[in-house]
Parts: C-alpha cells; sequence; structure tokens
C-alpha cells in the first residue's frame, strides 16, 4: 500500500486557497450584490424602504434604494431622511472649525460662554462636552420632560427651559463616559454666542456651500421640504401603536434635540459629507487629530469608543477594518455613516423606522460585499486573530493527516508480518 505524503506547506495553501474560494462570487456585478444587500436587509427587518450610499473615490460613487416610503411610492435617492444623532458630528466640525478661526477653544469652560445653571459644573470644558466626558445629566432619562412633550408636541421648548430637566450628574468632569445630549445643547448655545449666529446659518455658509451640498436642512430653524422618506413608528407612546409619522406635530421634540439632532440629508449627501471629512477636506490636520482622540466608553459590549462628535465602531460591523462615523435615530428613522480610513471607504445607511439591527446589518453586509469586490475582505473578520485561526485550523489538519499516515503505516506493517 502507498504511504501518504504531506507537505506542510502546501496544506496550508490549499486550505488558504479553499476559504478564499468559498466565498468567490465574482461573475454577479457589483451593483446587483450591493442592492441585493438592500433588498435583503429590508425584508429580513421588515422595514418598508431604505437608502444607501457609497464613495470608493471622489470620482467613483454608487447609491442605492429599496423598499417604499408610502402607499406604491418608491423611496428615491433625492429623499431626505432625519439623521438624528449624527448631527453632533456636524456641530463637533463646525466647533474645529471655529477653533481653527481662534474664535473659541476646546479647552475654554463653559463659565467662559454661559451663565450658571442648576447641575452643571461651569469648569466643564467645550472638549468634554463633544467627547461626553462632561459627567452631565441627559435630559431624555428625565421622565418628566417626556410627559410635559406629549402634552403639547407643536410647543417649542428653549434650551434654558430643557436644562431646567437635568438633576445631579453623574460623575465629576472628566472622570468617565457618558453619553449626553445635554452636552451639544448647551454646545450649540456656546456656538451661537461665538458667532452671533445660529447652526443652520453656520452649517449653510461653512459646509453645505463649498462641498455644494443642496439637499441638507435643519429641523426648527428651517422648513423642511416634502421630499421625505415616510416614516413609521409608534411616536414614543410606548404603545402598540404603529403609524405614518411624517407630518405629525414633532416641534416639542425636534427643538428639544436642537444641537443633539435635526438634521434632514439625502444618503448620498451625507456620504459625500462623511467622505469629504476624514478624507481631509474640511478641517485641517490638527483639528482632525483632535477629533479622532477617542475615550473608551468602558466595559459595554454595546457601545463604540467616542472622539469628537465621532464613534469608532465596533470592528465586527466592518470586517475588522478599523471604521469611525456616526449614528443616529430620529422619530422614525435610523441611520449610520461610516468611515474605512486604510481602504478610504465612505457607507452611508438610512431606514424609514427606527431600527438600529437593520441599519448594522445592511451596513455589514455592504462593507463585506465592497471588500470582497477590491480583494481587501479578511477571510475571518477579526484580524489579527482571523489569520491565527486559519493557521491553527491548517495545523490541525496537517496534525489529523500524519496520524492517519502513521495508522496505515502500523497497519501495513502487522499485515506483512503476519503473512
Amino acid at each position: 500500500m502507498k504511504t501518504l505524503k504531506i507537505n506542510v506547506t502546501y496544506v496550508l495553501f490549499l486550505v488558504i486557497i479553499f476559504f478564499l474560494s468559498c466565498s468567490s462570487d465574482k461573475k454577479v456585478p457589483l451593483e446587483d450584490k450591493l442592492q441585493d444587500a438592500l433588498d435583503n436587509g429590508i425584508e429580513k427587518y421588515d422595514v418598508e424602504g431604505v437608502s444607501a450610499g457609497i464613495v470608493f473615490s471622489d470620482d467613483k460613487k454608487w447609491t442605492g434604494t429599496s423598499g417604499i416610503s408610502h402607499d406604491t411610492v418608491s423611496i428615491k435617492p433625492d429623499m431626505l431622511f432625519a439623521i438624528g444623532s449624527i448631527t453632533k458630528n456636524f456641530v463637533a466640525t463646525l466647533t474645529l472649525k471655529l477653533t481653527e478661526e481662534g474664535k473659541l477653544s476646546l479647552d475654554d469652560p463653559l463659565s467662559k460662554w454661559l451663565p450658571e445653571y442648576p447641575h452643571v459644573n461651569s469648569e466643564i470644558t467645550i472638549r468634554q462636552l463633544l467627547n461626553h466626558t462632561s459627567g452631565i445629566y441627559m435630559f431624555w432619562s428625565n421622565q418628566k420632560i417626556w410627559d410635559d412633550l406629549k402634552k403639547d408636541r407643536t410647543k417649542i421648548w428653549t434650551p434654558e427651559k430643557v436644562l431646567s430637566y437635568i438633576k445631579e450628574p453623574y460623575f465629576e468632569p472628566g472622570e468617565g463616559y457618558r453619553y449626553s445630549n445635554t452636552n451639544y445643547l448647551l454646545m450649540a448655545m456656546i456656538i451661537e454666542k461665538a458667532t452671533g449666529s445660529n447652526l443652520s446659518t453656520e452649517f449653510k455658509e461653512r459646509f453645505w456651500k463649498p462641498l455644494h451640498i443642496k439637499n441638507a436642512y435643519l429641523s426648527i430653524e428651517e422648513e423642511i421640504p416634502n421630499n421625505q422618506a415616510h416614516v413609521y413608528g409608534d411616536n414614543f407612546n410606548n404603545d402598540s401603536s404603529y403609524q405614518d409619522l411624517t407630518f405629525l406635530p414633532r416641534a416639542s421634540h425636534e427643538s428639544i434635540t436642537y444641537g443633539s439632532s435635526g438634521l434632514f440629508m439625502t444618503a448620498g449627501e451625507l456620504a459625500l459629507w462623511c467622505h469629504s471629512l476624514f478624507e481631509g477636506k474640511i478641517l485641517n490636520q490638527q483639528s482632525m487629530d483632535e477629533m479622532l482622540q477617542f475615550v473608551s466608553s468602558g466595559l459595554s459590549a454595546n457601545m463604540n469608543d467616542y472622539g469628537l462628535g465621532v464613534e469608532l465602531f465596533k470592528r465586527k460591523y466592518s470586517n475588522g477594518k478599523k471604521a469611525y462615523g456616526h449614528s443616529g435615530a430620529n422619530i422614525g428613522t435610523s441611520a449610520v455613516m461610516i468611515y474605512l480610513p486604510e481602504q478610504h471607504l465612505t457607507f452611508v445607511v438610512m431606514i424609514n423606522r427606527a431600527n438600529h439591527q437593520c441599519t448594522q446589518y445592511i451596513r455589514k453586509n455592504l462593507i463585506n460585499i465592497t471588500l470582497k469586490e477590491l480583494n481587501t475582505y479578511s477571510i475571518v473578520p477579526l484580524f489579527p486573530y482571523g489569520f491565527i485561526i486559519i493557521l491553527a485550523a491548517a495545523y490541525w489538519l496537517v496534525f489529523v493527516l500524519i496520524r492517519i499516515r502513521r495508522k496505515r503505516k502500523i497497519r501495513s506493517g502487522n499485515s506483512i508480518m503476519q503473512g
């Protein structure tokens, strides 16, 4: 009987080729694969519609939609979605732009710009507002503000009124991390003092015009056009109601979240913003370095580390690649923008229901598909551990084959002796 000869390098090569060939589907056009990711995502999570955008480079972009806005009206690329807390990224970028111009400093204390408020330490710095290390109480955590909001959804709340609902701080400034919309409400108030203007005007002059963004609007300060994707949910009623929320009164909610939410944009233009920002076309390098100084969110497996208006995403959602950006939700919407710095890729996903699982699922699949197309896909997306796992599996296979070979030799020897 012939013995089994084993070449370890050859076996390793075969194992790696096997894994790579298993995921090869190059025959299908990239656009079709990306479209399938959108179709499958909204079907899996029973979401009405999705709009998405990818920026591969300045001259190569992709936009896609799936599902409906309302009735038989399909989602279209030019439809607006509320991007929720992604607005924080714009506020932080505007703040850094003002620091470049010498209008304020990240180390300025609140006392330089604002009067004293109960439960707000006036020595908190602008930097601590932007990276959520101020310890300031999240006004949304006070049930009374929700109860009062629902009594009159047409009411415009002043920042001072919102601040009257905050309670004792979570910790002393700089001694922890706690995500709080109150930080960005205060930051918006400081920006108004520093510029003598408001957020919508500053966004338009400093960002929309230079980047040729034509479909971006800040609620409360600007009228939102009717080309919105219709949105669905329970309108924060905490019951089983489910309805089209698009044109229901929402002024109270939008005014309460001033500075921390409120922007409406298209997927394509949010992708343009994200790519322009992280490719260094808006801020100088020093400002970008400041923005990307991340603080730990602690032991929570669901919280991302946070910089100045930017999240460092868990790598399980980006095929093991480094990725940052921001996620957000508003009445009836969920959205995410994400940038992969090593691959220079930007992804945006927006859906017309507040379902982060759906946006995460779609964004993960869009990233995986794109990385495979560009031959940068990780076989096991937990690099560097992925390569170790593959090697371990290969050596285990070699070990098994060697054991088989030895057993055959022993059996062959016994057969000869008995003969």
